[in-house]
């Protein structure tokens, strides 16, 4: 198997995988999932498409993560594991659809409007 690469989004984070096949190692921006991820609830978002499949000791995953915070690069992580993943099996793509990894998670942050200190939110308003 050669290397197969994928890409994944949540809010402004995005991530760049390169999965080939190896021993389950998976490694952040050249430092180790515990490491980048010290919260054992994050780690169990990004593993959970491997576990699904149980293909979790039969591949390396190198990532590049940009933007955002730990929980939107944790979510864009596990949806690029998941593209990648129905790229190396197309029969695997049911069972993760099921699981809901392979859905992209639009919402973004809503743009603060002029005359209003938030988004929507309003000053506060007195009659008197």
């Amino acid at each position: 198997m050669e290397v197969v690469n994928a890409l994944g989004r949540r809010k402004s984070a995005i991530a760049r995988i390169y999965v080939s096949e190896g021993t389950g190692k998976i490694t952040i921006n050249k430092r180790d999932l515990v490491d980048y991820f010290p919260s054992t609830i994050l780690q169990y978002v990004v593993k959970q498409p491997l576990n699904t499949l149980d293909v979790a000791e039969k591949y390396d995953i190198k990532a590049n993560l940009q933007g955002g915070g730990f929980t939107g690069q944790s979510q864009a992580l596990r949806l690029a594991i998941a593209r990648a993943l129905v790229k190396i099996n197309a029969e695997d793509k049911k069972a993760l659809r099921a699981e809901g990894f392979m859905t992209r998670d639009s919402r973004e942050v809503e743009r603060k409007k002029p005359g209003r200190p938030k988004a929507r939110r309003r000053f506060q308003f007195s009659k008197r």
